[in-house]
């Protein structure tokens, strides 16, 4: 079999800066002939980033890379990639690993990595370090990045917990470390936040062929396409060590007055909860929501298919054709409430009922989507000023 000859890269992303650091270091040492490249963001305020590289034996260059448009993910992406070329054109390096800063998310980074792969670079693999002791506290943490000095850019309001679930989720696998201080609540929680997740122990053999993956490398397209919240992989009902999952799916919309009313005891509900929801007075738009850390996001992903003509299904991607025609509905289509969340101490029974009160009633679901449109918009300010 011919070689490849481009050079593999991997990333290593998390904001468990501990387990990130150990995960790269195993790395380095159970592959001979890789380096690592870190950019760290820390003198991103004062127009300068950190870019080091290094071997399993120690430093290999420790250089200064100015901002770009204010931007350290900007400096980030424009000096990664060179970089990343650089060491494929000495062909001395078997595998280049790539360490994220704390808050940098991993798909942004594999898909600027992917796009400019070419005849030089291949992506094989996407991995999160993680110390399962310490999911549930950063999940919950809805601090501002900017207020821990994590933020990427001054426009940046994300927060720990919110940044914390996508890198968690995003990645095919999981590399775990400290897990003798974990107990059976920390891995259950683990295991139902990312179901489909390869777990690999840091400090067995599995961590280096997870970094290599298949042949084919990591596709970033269905790895984008499994968090778009029309057709995400969402976590199936699951109840283990104290650790609840709630799939709730209904095919009435909401009422946008009484949702909006609940919205602070739903978000509060669950450590993490996400999926895609309905409103009557917004009968096309399909509704992302994203929680965690007691902070939530709600914005529009687009139209329902079914608000769509026949003509413009051709322009939308296979993965989401599928998904919306195994949950197809013959009067609603794709429209429908899919909302999953992911809890220590769960309320089931409760979360359930308060949902369930933000349905339309039979006589205001009778007046249709003409009458619907009449309800009061609840959620305009939110959704017209993201």
């Amino acid at each position: 079999m011919t070689r490849d000859p481009r050079l593999p890269v991997v990333i290593v992303a998390g904001l468990h800066s501990d387990a990130r650091k150990e995960v790269v270091d195993r790395l380095l040492r159970a592959v001979p002939g890789s380096v690592a490249l870190h950019h760290d963001l820390t003198g991103a305020p004062d127009g300068t980033v950190r870019r080091l590289v290094r071997d399993a034996s120690g430093p290999l260059s420790d250089d200064g890379t100015p901002l770009v448009d204010d931007c350290a993910c900007c400096a980030l992406r424009e000096d990664l990639v060179p970089e990343l070329e650089r060491l494929a054109g000495a062909g001395t390096t078997r595998l280049a690993v790539v360490e994220l800063w704390d808050s940098v998310e991993p798909k942004t980074m594999a898909e600027v990595v992917a796009a400019h792969a070419g005849d030089h670079l291949t992506l094989t693999n996407v991995i999160t370090a993680v110390d399962p002791a310490l999911v549930l506290p950063y999940l919950g943490n809805g601090d501002d990045l900017a207020d821990v000095g994590l933020a990427a850019a001054p426009t940046d309001r994300r927060t720990v917990g919110d940044t914390f679930a996508r890198q968690l989720e995003y990645a095919p696998v999981l590399a775990l470390v400290g897990r003798e201080e974990a107990d059976d609540e920390d891995r259950a929680l683990l295991a139902q936040l990312h179901p489909t997740a390869r777990r690999v122990a840091a400090d067995s053999g599995e961590l280096a062929e997870a970094a290599f993956a298949g042949p084919a490398g990591f596709d970033v397209e269905a790895a984008a396409a499994a968090q778009h919240p029309a057709c995400a992989l969402l976590p199936q009902d699951a109840d283990d060590a104290g650790v609840t999952t709630l799939v709730w799916h209904r095919r009435r919309p909401f009422h946008p007055e009484r949702l909006y009313a609940a919205l602070e005891d739903l978000c509060c509900a669950a450590a993490r909860s996400r999926g895609r929801f309905w409103l009557a007075d917004r009968p096309d738009t399909l509704l992302a929501w994203d929680a965690a850390g007691g902070a939530l996001c709600v914005e529009s992903a687009g139209p329902w298919l079914a608000s769509l003509p026949d003509a413009a299904w051709e322009l939308v991607p296979p993965m989401r054709r599928a998904a919306a025609a195994l949950d197809w509905h013959p009067e609603h289509g794709d429209c429908c409430q899919h909302l999953v969340f992911t809890s220590p101490g769960l309320d089931r029974d409760g979360l359930e009922r308060l949902l369930e009160s933000c349905l339309l009633t039979d006589e205001e679901y009778a007046s249709g989507p003409d009458g619907w449109r009449h309800l009061p918009a609840a959620f305009d300010a939110l959704l017209d000023a993201a």
